[in-house]
């Protein structure tokens, strides 16, 4: 029996708690998420509110695979085999709301911000604040396509935006708390110090720049002087040789001359011969050509004409005869000279045989670099030296911005370590100790500060890095602590700051069973710590299991299953007044709600009877 999931949304309004009302509209909200044909969901339709949001069910009815589908919208890593059986294709879409981003918090219009816009201007792409929409399709093919307002673009990109947009925390994000580039992340925007990052991260590419010039400088210098010596006499080899452009077409038609010669002056002697030779040759028969014609102009019309046009080719022949007679008195061949002009082609072409040359022109070029090369050699101390001061230089202005960037972490790890306590000592944790450690290291783009976070539950057990020594549940806290104080929940910022929740565009934040390992009074201060985080300015979503959070929800959602002829059906329905006292209810005594369950879920929701 084939299961699916379809959703019926129900339209119910629920009277917020005192301890969770929404004072401030969320700087980004997602409105609705639809999804169609993934895994086992034919289709859903879902629509979210702001402030602080929970969904129930029993394990298995579907929640973790609504989890899977925003996974995918937010950049995952996709399979076919998620396509629902029979589909051609899955679709999952979600709109967002950023309309939070350009109104202030009393309600009037400010300037939008640029992080979030500037987004959308760099990729070319149409921002619309007041609804936001990305999409991922995935064909049962394999093929998978991704769409930021009907605009096709890369998975990376949808990927970037997806994370300014939803934050969603599982039980896997916890192990970040092992990851120093994490604990850096939450120094420095507890820090604010990103002015002086950017500047820093600047002066570093440049430092790092110079520092690879200068290495490569080194390498060509030391290669160089190795090869210095062969440089030199390729130079001199080349210098030597006196090369002139041209001389090479010169030189190749005085061999052939010289080669022929013979050919020549017995080409020349026949054409003399036929032009002048005795009585016979053309010019002597031209010219008694046109003393006859000019003896007969008299008594024929024309003969005069012809008679100056056979004199004019007369003059011509008799000139072309009298330089063939001279070239054939000037030809004269010298063994020596030839010898001579082929000893000075072969030296030409052996030269370019052996440096790859097709002319002296290459040759000559070959020349001129091997001379730089040798200037360069001869001149890489100074250059050397010229260029390791700029690194030096580079380098302690990149110091110098690093101890300032020391400088603004530091201040804030204190700041770290007094409000971790204000947040974990209510969660059960009354002698819990929380530093920021902070040791210099060797120059890298993050700084020079290497950071962890020390931990400890109990006044008898030593500082150490927090994911070495606690526990599921210790680290659950510390992680929910860690996202309260990034979103600036619960405590004003320091005077002439802002908190994060006030600067840029907080994503929508989706704890999933982040009250894994606690429960009673502590899990009460979890939810008390998220009702508070969606009434600062953001929207929190909180899948749990525990009655305690539920409770404080502005807005209460349920999974479950039913089975049908057609196969298993889950649903989602938004909860009324009356059914989150039942839901609660189940939560707290299980399928056999009983009057005082009733009542304790009552007295959860602050329900006066």
């Amino acid at each position: 029996m084939n299961a699916k999931i379809s959703v019926t949304l129900q339209r119910h309004s629920i009277k917020a708690t005192p301890q969770a009302v929404d004072q401030r509209r969320p700087k980004v909200m997602i409105r609705q998420l639809y999804i169609r044909n993934f895994a086992l969901i034919d289709e859903l339709d879902m629509e979210f509110r702001s402030g602080f949001s929970v969904i129930t069910g029993e394990t298995g009815a579907g929640k973790s695979i609504i989890l899977g589908a925003i996974g995918l919208l937010l950049g995952q890593r996709a399979d076919s085999k998620t396509v629902k059986m029979g589909a051609d294709r899955c679709v999952i879409e979600a709109h967002f709301d950023l309309t939070g981003q350009t109104q202030g918090h009393d309600g009037q219009t400010q300037g939008a911000a640029p992080t979030m816009e500037d987004f959308f201007l760099q990729n070319d792409i149409d921002f619309d604040a007041a609804d936001t929409i990305i999409r991922r399709e995935l064909t049962a093919q394999g093929k998978s396509r991704s769409f930021i307002n009907d605009t096709p673009v890369p998975l990376t990109l949808l990927k970037e935006l997806g994370e300014r947009l939803m934050d969603v925390h599982s039980q896997h994000q916890n192990l970040l708390l092992g990851k120093h580039d994490f604990q850096l992340s939450v120094l420095d925007i507890i820090a604010q110090d990103d002015g002086q990052l950017a500047q820093y991260q600047q002066a570093f590419a440049a430092y790092q720049d110079t520092l690879k010039r200068l290495q490569q400088l080194r390498d060509d210098v030391e290669q160089g002087q190795r090869d210095a010596d062969f440089l030199q006499f390729q130079y001199d080899e080349l210098s030597e040789a006196r090369l002139v452009d041209g001389e090479q077409e010169e030189l190749e038609q005085r061999s052939d001359t010289m080669t022929h010669s013979e050919d020549i002056k017995t080409a020349l002697y026949e054409a003399g011969e036929a032009l002048s030779g005795d009585d016979r040759g053309i010019v002597a028969q031209l010219r008694k050509a046109t003393s006859a014609l000019r003896g007969i102009a008299n008594v024929l019309s024309g003969a005069d004409e012809l008679a100056s046009r056979t004199d004019s080719c007369y003059i011509e022949l008799k000139d072309v005869a009298d330089e063939v007679a001279d070239r054939l008195e000037n030809i004269d061949f010298d063994p020596a000279e030839l010898d001579a002009v082929n000893d000075r082609l072969d030296r030409i072409y052996a030269l370019q045989k052996k440096y790859r040359a097709d002319s002296i022109a290459q040759l000559l070029t070959t020349q001129e670099e091997l001379k730089r090369k040798l200037s360069a050699i001869e001149n890489s101390d100074e250059a050397l030296a010229e260029l390791a001061a700029e690194v030096e230089r580079q380098k302690a202005d990149c110091q110098q911005k690093a101890d300032a960037l020391t400088t603004l972490r530091q201040k804030a790890a204190k700041t770290i370590g007094q409000q971790m306590l204000q947040r974990l000592v209510p969660l059960g944790m009354p002698h819990v100790r929380f530093e920021t450690q902070m040791e210099k290291k060797e120059l890298t783009r993050s700084g020079q500060d290497h950071v962890a976070f020390l931990f400890s539950a109990n006044t008898s057990t030593a500082l150490q890095p927090v994911s070495q020594v606690a526990s599921g549940g210790e680290i659950a806290r510390v992680m929910l602590a860690l996202k309260a104080m990034i979103s600036g929940a619960g405590l004003a910022p320091a005077r002439g700051e802002t908190s994060e929740g006030q600067r840029g565009g907080i994503p929508t934040i989706i704890f999933d069973e982040i009250d894994t390992g606690v429960s009673g009074k502590i899990a009460e201060q979890m939810a008390q710590i998220m009702a508070e985080m969606g009434a600062g300015g953001r929207q929190v979503i909180s899948i749990t299991h525990l009655p305690q959070i539920a409770a404080l929800g502005t807005t209460h959602y349920r999974v479950y299953k039913e089975e049908t002829p057609q196969g298993t059906t889950s649903h989602m329905v938004k909860l009324s007044p009356e059914e989150r006292v039942k839901e609660i209810a189940q939560m707290l005594s299980g399928s056999n709600v009983t009057e005082a369950a009733i009542a304790n879920a009552k007295q959860l929701l602050k329900i006066e009877d």
